[in-house]
């Protein structure tokens, strides 16, 4: 029996291209600047994101990290979502490492944090407070139904982030995903970031690294902050051969997974014990709020698994769904007649 895994988009496997790029790249000493893969890797980031220079480090984690510690100074505080992957799932590492302040923002339903509650959360100069230095956002919203940030919404936080001297950090890591969705180039979406990292691991389907893209000056100091964390690698352009083919060759497929999400969405919305607006899925995740009164989350993931499709059960009625590189159009008919089957012999 096939298994249909839609527990997250990081489950994508390497490509045959990738492959035989990896096994063929040229490489070099990294920490050097002597790898001609990394290197080229790192100029095709920057002129995607339309930054001067990115910077290669090992993971979505590592590369926001490494972004606020470049940003802040120990005992700084950062603004960000407290629906936010840096908040949630990164272990609270700019604090522990950084000992960078958090101040959470509410997010909205649709990934946003109201401005004018951002704006309330600067700190005004006093000796007893942290000083306020970077607003972090997330585009798109991976707990926030995947939705990406639109373009006025950004010009918005631009102007606050002006308004206070603020530096703006974007964890772009399905940045692509947004521009898809959007039909907007992701130079654009992130043209008023100061930085933005970006996973090659997700859609894009390679099998290791994240990038940050900034300023010759930002990246320069990012670089050092890399190596403070133990990220420095030497002959990595094996794994930078498959980001090359990730962004040259996946991008444009992502389209593929957002119509696949779509058809599961508007599939499962049909079926009792489901609760689910296909209306607010714009990208490649499923939020799937259960209604059933012999299951919760995790007995339905649990009875679907079973059955060879793997969901992600997030808290006690709510499942979630990602499709990805390896979810075909025939994968999605063969999960919702699971997800029929199992709900109907309950």
């Amino acid at each position: 029996m096939k298994t249909i895994d839609l527990r997250s988009d990081t489950l994508t496997r390497p490509t045959e291209t990738m492959r035989k790029a990896m096994a063929a790249a040229e490489v070099g000493d990294d920490v050097f600047g002597e790898d001609p893969t990394i290197n080229r890797l790192e100029e095709l980031a920057a002129a995607k994101m339309g930054k001067e220079a990115a910077l290669f480090v090992a993971s979505g984690t590592m590369a926001n990290l490494v972004s606020l510690l470049t940003h802040c100074g120990r005992g700084d505080e950062l603004i960000l979502g407290d629906q936010a992957h840096i908040f949630f799932y990164e272990q609270g590492g700019c604090a522990a490492l950084g000992g960078i302040h958090p101040r959470t923002v509410p997010n909205l339903p649709d990934g946003t944090m109201d401005p004018a509650a951002i704006e309330a959360a600067v700190r005004m100069e006093n000796v007893h407070y942290p000083i306020t230095r970077v607003i972090t956002l997330e585009n798109t919203h991976n707990r926030c139904l995947g939705t990406p940030l639109s373009l006025a919404y950004l010009d918005e936080v631009k102007a606050l982030a002006d308004k206070h001297a603020l530096k703006i950090h974007v964890d772009g890591a399905r940045i692509f995903n947004a521009s898809v969705a959007l039909e907007v180039d992701p130079a654009v979406l992130v043209q008023h970031a100061d930085s933005v990292s970006f996973c090659l691991s997700k859609g894009l389907g390679a099998p290791v690294g994240s990038l940050v893209c900034g300023s010759r000056a930002f990246i320069a100091r990012a670089r050092r902050n890399r190596k403070i964390v133990g990220g420095g690698m030497r002959q990595a352009g094996i794994l930078a051969a498959a980001g090359l083919v990730a962004i040259e060759e996946n991008v444009n497929r992502l389209a593929a997974d957002h119509a696949n999400a779509r058809t599961l969405a508007e599939g499962l919305a049909a079926l009792p014990g489901i609760v689910l607006d296909p209306g607010k899925v714009f990208t490649n995740i499923v939020f799937i709020r259960i209604d059933h009164p012999k299951f919760s989350a995790e007995t339905l993931a649990s009875a679907l698994g079973k059955m060879g499709v793997q969901t992600l059960a997030l808290g006690p009625d709510l499942l979630r769904a990602v499709t990805h590189l390896h979810i075909t159009a025939q994968d999605i008919d063969q999960a919702l007649q699971v997800f029929k089957n199992v709900l109907a012999a309950a």
